[in-house]
């Protein structure tokens, strides 16, 4: 084989690839997008989960949103003061921390309290689970399920299972949403972590109804409503829903709860008496009245 064919074919070769490498690389010069010089510091002050609780895709979306103006320094819900702090420094503003928000079901219709339809042994799977006759095993259709999804779903270890019933740790959650849209019964709101008086129940039920199914549940008996002097509860659609904006967590609602539907973690109510623990006290207390009784006989 004659060399200089060779040697010609591979020098065509490297001339063309030459060419085209000086022609990518003007290309990439001549329409190159410019990018703000304050993206990259601005992805790196941000935690960096990416878990789409500011509303975009990840982090990188977010620093981008906040440059256009699109998205406010304090959007991320992950991101504590610091972060915050430094995000406001590179944009060369005033720093605002935004209210912490976190996670609550309002739900607290654990086994002891509410009532099944059926017991239910398939995949722990809430978006399965709903499938199910009656959209589930609980007897109320907006309890619930037990199953977990919302957990699954969430990436900061801030949900757990306790008695069938999901519970957020508020020192945990970062409000990023994740578990709102998993939960198939709509059971999970955003709301300020400096609430301390929620309404564990989403019930659209009437008080009949809810009575039967669960008993904390709410009875819609407006009770809360007229209790308080604020203005900050109002129930409708069968259920009583705070007004976080007027609560003064003075607690004058969870007092008047009937059922316990309402809860503050700064006021705890005393416990009811059950049937069971009445009788029981009943009788304790007439037995040694029966003793002493059939001890004068005796004598």
């Amino acid at each position: 084989m004659d060399m200089t064919i060779v040697i010609f074919a591979m020098a065509s070769l490297g001339g063309i690839g030459l060419l085209l490498g000086l022609g990518l690389g003007y290309a990439s010069k001549k329409f190159a997008v410019e990018e703000d010089p304050r993206l990259e510091p601005l992805v790196a002050a941000l935690p960096g989960a990416n878990c789409g609780g500011c509303g975009l895709a990840g982090c990188a979306a977010f620093a981008k949103a906040v440059l256009k103006g699109t998205a406010k320094p304090n959007g991320c819900p992950v991101a504590g003061p610091e972060s915050v702090e430094k995000i406001s420094a590179i944009l060369g503003i005033e720093a605002a921390v935004a209210d912490k928000q976190v996670a609550f079901v309002k739900c607290n219709g654990n086994s002891e309290v509410s009532q099944n339809r059926y017991e239910y042994y398939g995949m722990l799977d809430c978006s399965a689970a709903a499938q199910l006759a009656g959209g589930g095993a609980k007897a109320c259709n907006y309890a619930c399920l037990g199953g977990g999804t919302c957990a699954t779903a969430c990436q900061f270890d801030a949900i757990v299972m306790v008695d069938g019933i999901a519970v957020i740790d508020k020192e945990k959650c970062v409000a990023c949403g994740a578990c709102v849209p998993a939960c198939p019964k709509s059971l999970i709101d955003i709301v300020p972590h400096k609430a301390v008086v929620t309404v564990a129940c989403n019930s659209k039920d009437v008080g009949k109804v809810v009575r039967g199914n669960c008993s904390v549940g709410c009875i819609s008996c407006k009770l809360c409503e007229k209790a308080c002097t604020f203005d900050a509860i109002h129930v409708v659609d069968n259920i009583a829903i705070i007004d976080y904006e007027k609560c003064t967590y003075c607690n004058d609602c969870v007092k008047k709860c009937p059922t316990g539907t309402i809860n503050s973690t700064t006021f705890e109510k005393p416990k009811k008496e059950t049937p069971q623990e009445k009788k029981t006290a009943e009788t304790s207390a007439e037995q040694p009245k029966a003793e002493t009784a059939e001890g004068e006989k005796t004598e």
